[in-house]
């Protein structure tokens, strides 16, 4: 029998392509590694509610979320790692002396500081889900978020990553940039996962593809960037397999030895 081993996957780019479909052959791979007795998580910079529906499909229910801030494991609350509220708050009204919305986002719902905005409505549609941030600019108050997105053109976030040094800034989208606490990473979900877990090094997989992977990608002994990322993420990983248009995935795992 094969030793147990856990793969971590990247979402938009790697198990979704471009039309946010997942191809038959990933799907068939998950529940092949599922079958071999392999644990299969998902390592995502998006939110729990943004992919409910692809969790119940491949019968996952340990995941890193929120690019790591907020970690699952067997269906249970692992780790949080929210922002600070104070630094937020700031960052949301220079936001909006810029005319740079931003929408507040914990483990259940998303909100917008502002009623509506074009590069909002840009940006989430590319994520074809079936939910839109609605207006509530007091939507920080009396929770706790783990993500916010800030929205400007590539470039106009240096002004904030200079002004906030709470935060990271992150971008996955021409005019979108995550905003996420400092030093909050995909990778440390990950170690939250596997100090649980127990696996050692040579059995850690991550697939990744985007500039958010890069950290996870660097420390995950066996990983491996989709053929479609950038070359700088590829650069981060062991392997590179083929796109996610050429099932990538299933060409991935093949070459690494675990299908």
């Amino acid at each position: 029998m094969t030793e147990q081993s856990v793969i971590f996957f990247d979402i938009d780019g790697t198990l979704l392509n471009h039309d946010k479909k997942l191809p038959q052959t990933a799907k068939e791979a998950v529940f092949q590694l599922k079958d071999a007795g392999h644990v299969v998580a998902i390592a995502t910079g998006r939110a729990p509610f943004m992919f409910e529906d692809l969790r119940k499909e491949l019968d996952i229910d340990t995941y890193v979320s929120y690019n790591g801030q907020f970690v699952v494991l067997n269906g249970e609350v692992l780790d949080t790692n929210p922002l600070k509220i104070p630094s937020l708050v700031e960052l949301s009204e220079t936001a909006l002396e810029n005319n740079h919305p931003v929408v507040f986002m914990d483990h259940e719902d998303m909100k917008a500081n502002v009623p509506e905005h074009s590069y909002i409505k840009e940006s989430i549609a590319t994520l074809k889900i079936d939910r839109f941030p609605e207006h509530d600019p007091y939507y920080y108050k009396e929770r706790e978020l783990y993500q916010t997105l800030l929205f400007c053109t590539e470039g106009e976030e240096k002004q904030y990553e200079q002004e906030f040094h709470d935060f990271d800034f992150v971008r996955w989208h021409p005019v979108s940039v995550d905003v996420l606490p400092k030093g909050g990473s995909k990778a440390q979900g990950i170690q939250k996962i596997i100090a649980q877990l127990g696996f050692p090094a040579e059995r850690q997989y991550a697939f990744g593809d985007g500039l958010n992977d890069i950290e996870m990608l660097t420390a995950v002994k066996n990983s491996i960037a989709m053929g479609n990322a950038e070359e700088t993420v590829k650069k981060a990983a062991k392997f590179v397999t083929k796109s996610v248009e050429e099932d990538g995935i299933y060409h991935g795992l093949q070459m690494v030895g675990l299908l």
